[in-house]
């Protein structure tokens, strides 16, 4: 959301950001809650936060072309009934119970999923078009070494595969890497299924990175290892990879096919064997195809202008 804001600032449009009070954006920030929620501390309502949201957006809503919506579900009651154009990005699974019938009660609300096979459990709804994420193309630098270990990067979670990332990595004779943190309701899978295999060597954890540390940590990488066992919506880490030049190495499964080109920016697998076999054929990839891929198909700037071609849309139909 934040390289989209900025994106669109850029592009000269006028933007203001429901968000945080600690929010950096080149828009106009409108603080509903002092921190983010995440670094707030346990006491913090998301339920209040989100009460405040929708009353700043119900107050100012008149002043506004179009509505962007990325939080869910939420807002729709409140904007459906504002007279404001508005579009809503889906950024989680849609395979969940009771969505069909959310989504016939607000026939007239637009979205846009951020692959084609997010939306397939609600063919139904009323979908602008698919939209993938796109990152600045200068927030990683790419590397054209072929890297000495294979990267783990999300979430320490059964449906994200950090153990079948440690089996591939075990199987191919090669160091693993795992960037994450634990999260607390995870503490339990983490202590007893992931860590008796790391070794502090041949399975290293090396805890939570931003930005700065993610540049080095993929960079350094021969692969990312994406053994996810769930309907990714999108998987922004894949990305991440490829603007660092770092072929992924990814379960056919959710967006997976429509984000890795199978032989080109990393391998498309059906099992752990098929993985193993995928790390011994990185070097006919090339790393500099990686990049230049990740330019053409996931800049922030490519998205931005996808949105704005909505916006445009949304407003005229609207009018």
């Amino acid at each position: 959301m934040a390289w989209l804001v900025d994106e669109l600032v850029d592009l000269g449009h006028d933007v203001t950001l429901f968000a945080s009070g600690d929010s950096k954006t080149k828009a106009r920030l409108e603080a509903v809650w002092p921190r983010a929620l995440r670094l707030g501390g346990k006491n913090n309502d998301p339920s209040a936060a989100c009460a405040m949201l929708l009353e700043a957006i119900a107050k100012q809503a008149s002043d506004f072309d179009v509505i962007h919506a990325h939080v869910d579900w939420l807002p729709l009651p409140l904007l459906s009934r504002l007279r404001v154009p508005f579009l809503t990005t889906m950024h989680g699974r849609l395979d969940l119970p009771g969505l069909a019938a959310l989504v016939r009660s607000f026939p007239n609300a637009g979205f846009v999923s951020i692959s084609d096979h997010q939306r397939l459990p609600l063919p139904n709804a009323k979908w602008l078009g698919t939209i993938q994420h796109g990152l600045p193309v200068d927030l990683f630098r790419p590397s054209q070494e072929k890297g000495s270990y294979l990267a783990f990067l999300g979430r320490l979670t059964v449906e994200k595969g950090p153990e079948a990332a440690i089996r591939v990595a075990r199987a191919a004779q090669m160091p693993l890497r795992i960037a994450a943190k634990i999260p607390r309701a995870e503490t339990a899978f983490f202590k007893t299924r992931l860590q008796p295999h790391i070794d502090g060597k041949n399975v290293q954890l090396i805890g939570e990175v931003d930005d700065t540390k993610k540049q080095s940590f993929l960079a350094d990488a021969a692969a990312l290892l994406f053994p996810i066992t769930w309907p990714e919506p999108f998987g922004l880490v894949m990305i991440e990879a490829m603007a660092c030049g770092t072929p992924v190495i990814a379960y056919r499964s959710g967006s997976v096919p429509e984000v890795v080109e199978d032989g080109v920016t990393g391998f498309v697998v059906e099992s752990e064997e098929e993985a193993v076999m995928a790390i011994r054929k990185l070097d006919r990839l090339d790393r500099q195809t990686v990049r230049a891929r990740f330019e053409e198909r996931f800049s922030a700037s490519r998205m931005a202008k996808e949105y704005e071609g909505r916006y445009r849309l949304i407003a005229a139909a609207t009018a």
